[in-house]
């Protein structure tokens, strides 16, 4: 998945391979190696295409061991990723413990109505894995057209759905005119409950 995300930046940016590897002067052919899915960068190496794309490390660095798979590919998932957004908080409660069973976790996140019921339960914490793809029916904390939600991801025949466990809040067919990213992946809660 990084080499797919540092694809995409390039890209996205209009930097050619042997632009890339000039500014960071490391080989073409390790660069090609990367973005194919065969190598991975070191964490040197990764920091050092990030500065050379003008772009945050950190949010690249979460999708360092993760894999898209094909049917993610097909729906368009790699351009759900941030790769230069970071989440702002406007305040923390506290630390939490992060369980042993859970050592991806980047953050708990306190549940604040009742969407995700029962499930998640408003006021328990979800811990959640930056930038980590979803298969479907997975749970994940979603930006969605400037609002942060946590909904189901749900993959349909022609479309995909945010959904709500809790039956009194509609689905969120996802149109091509909506704009939303996949901050991470909920795996669990400070309840026990495991995804």
């Amino acid at each position: 998945m990084i080499g797919d995300m540092i694809a995409r930046v390039r890209e996205e940016k209009n930097v050619v391979k042997s632009e890339l590897a000039r500014r960071t002067n490391i080989n073409i052919g390790h660069i090609a190696h990367i973005e194919k899915g065969e190598r991975n960068p070191s964490h040197r190496a990764l920091k050092t295409i990030c500065r050379a794309l003008e772009i945050p490390y950190q949010p690249l660095m979460y999708t360092y061991d993760k894999v898209f798979t094909e049917e993610q590919k097909a729906n368009k998932m790699p351009e759900h990723i941030s790769y230069n957004k970071v989440l702002a908080v406007s305040s923390a409660d506290s630390f939490i413990d992060c369980p042993l069973d859970l050592p991806s976790a980047c953050l708990a996140l306190k549940i604040n109505d009742k969407s995700m019921e029962p499930r998640l339960e408003e006021g328990t914490y979800a811990f959640i894995e930056f930038n980590s793809p979803l298969e479907n029916k997975d749970i994940g904390l979603f930006e969605y057209n400037g609002k942060m939600l946590i909904r189901r991801y749900v993959v349909r025949k022609d479309s995909l759905v945010l959904r709500a466990d809790n039956k009194e809040f509609s689905d969120i067919v996802l149109s091509e005119k909506d704009t939303y990213n996949i901050v991470g992946k909920i795996i669990g809660t400070n309840t026990g409950l495991l995804f």
